[in-house]
């Protein structure tokens, strides 16, 4: 049996039967690079070469989660929390409580949205937005199942289409990497061939507003928080405000998540929003806020690396393709699928689309789809399995911020569910896309 099958079915097992994400993907790396006809040395050290390729975006996610922590200082979040409860408190047993929730939707919605084009902090804000309005939700009843498909929505759909901030990241990789397996492409054709994909994402949303829209009921736990330390003035908002534009800025200049986390702080300290003094403790506290997600980078790095030296992610594609005898439906049907089982493994679009796009390329090519119907292939089969993936920081996130008080479990509240709602109408509608339309 193919070593990337058994790997990331490993791997998904153990993470459903609740066993820590970590350890599930370095087991699954060791069982897959045995299957692979690795040896024990060579699938280790395979796993190690692998590491270093995801310190860049952990020390990234633990600057920025220090970066989200000095806009927290500034009072911001607690004034938006505070109008939020108002709101709530005054209309939650109304016959307003629809428009209420409505609005609190929106709210995560836009911030989540926001943090991938406009405001490069990614899932930084998640752990420091959500807890604090865990009470809100629990007073309005809401299903967290539903904010987690809400907060993954946001996360996803704007980077495979929207050319700005890490959408602008995503989609140069897929630019750069189908240039070097012989099919150059301009970035401006990215987001027209991933409109019909995203229209899925849409009508996933859509369908978990649906299904999760029955009231659900959680205790309400005290989670113990620090109190701000600087007081609400229009000075700060104004740095604020300052701090992330330049954020955005110098992230777009320099594709760096590191210098643009760094800009934004600096601002704060620069401008006296925030003291000196306070640096360490900050810093300190946006990186154990976002260490358990950073070790689940390094280590579906290693696990990537693993799938790589194997050779049997080619095999793959190349069997599947031979049972086929050039069914052109059924091809484009199944690399979208291995495209899923390979990011539900290593857990990131990014990380993905360099793995498939030298195979699928070429093989696209011989099966004659035109350059946008690859294109809407690379991306989609590079987006999913975002949405599920135990290892990927668009279920991590919304995990991190939703289980604050211990009532939300990472793989059946956050990761089942995105997959069912984001997976499905993904793969569904790439395929009508790819095969039908373009």
């Amino acid at each position: 049996m193919n070593a990337v099958l058994i790997a990331v079915f490993v791997m998904l097992v153990l993470s459903l039967l609740r066993v820590n994400v970590v350890l599930s993907l370095v087991i699954g790396a060791v069982v897959g690079g045995l299957s692979g006809g690795m040896t024990l040395m060579d699938t280790i050290d395979a796993f190690h070469n692998g590491l270093g390729g995801g310190a860049q975006v952990a020390l990234s996610y633990g600057l920025l989660g220090g970066f989200a922590i000095a806009i927290s200082k500034t009072g911001i979040t607690e004034l938006l929390i505070d109008r939020i409860l108002k709101i709530v408190n005054g209309n939650g047993r109304s016959q307003k409580k629809g428009l209420v929730k409505a609005l609190v939707f929106l709210f995560l919605l836009m911030m989540a949205i926001f943090s991938q084009n406009l405001i490069p902090i990614h899932i930084a804000f998640i752990p420091l937005l959500i807890p604090p309005i865990l009470k809100i939700l629990n007073m309005l009843e809401v299903d967290r199942r539903l904010i987690a498909c809400i907060l993954t929505f946001g996360l996803i759909t704007p980077y495979i289409f929207l050319p700005y901030g890490f959408g602008f990241i995503y989609q140069d990789i897929i630019a750069t990497q189908m240039g070097l397996a012989g099919l150059p492409i301009e970035i401006g054709q990215i987001s027209k061939a991933m409109a019909i994909p995203v229209l899925g994402m849409v009508v996933g949303l859509i369908c978990a507003f649906f299904y999760f829209r029955k009231p659900r009921q959680y205790k309400d736990i005290d989670i113990i928080e620090k109190k701000l330390e600087v007081t609400i003035n229009k000075r700060n908002i104004l740095f604020t405000v300052l701090s992330l534009l330049i954020a955005v800025i110098v992230q777009v200049n320099t594709d760096s998540m590191i210098m643009a986390a760094l800009a934004g702080i600096l601002v704060l300290y620069i401008t006296g929003a925030l003291k000196w003094t306070a640096a360490d403790a900050i810093l300190s506290d946006g990186l154990r806020m976002m260490a358990f997600i950073g070790f689940v980078i390094i280590s579906a790095n290693g696990f990537s690396a693993v799938i790589n030296a194997t050779g049997h992610v080619e095999l793959l594609v190349e069997d599947t393709l031979d049972m086929l005898n050039g069914n052109v439906s059924l091809a484009v049907l199944l690399m979208l699928i291995i495209g899923l089982v390979v990011t539900m493994g290593i857990g990131s679009s990014f990380a993905t689309i360099p793995i498939i796009a030298a195979i699928f390329v070429p093989l696209s090519l011989e099966l004659g789809l035109s350059s946008l119907a690859i294109i809407a292939l690379i991306g989609t089969a590079g987006a999913l399995g975002d949405a599920g993936s135990p290892a990927s920081d668009s279920t991590l996130g919304p995990t991190s911020g939703l289980n604050a008080d211990g009532q939300h479990n990472h793989i059946w509240d956050t990761c089942v569910p995105t997959f069912i709602f984001y997976n499905i109408p993904l793969v569904l509608f790439g395929w009508i896309a790819i095969t039908f339309i373009l």
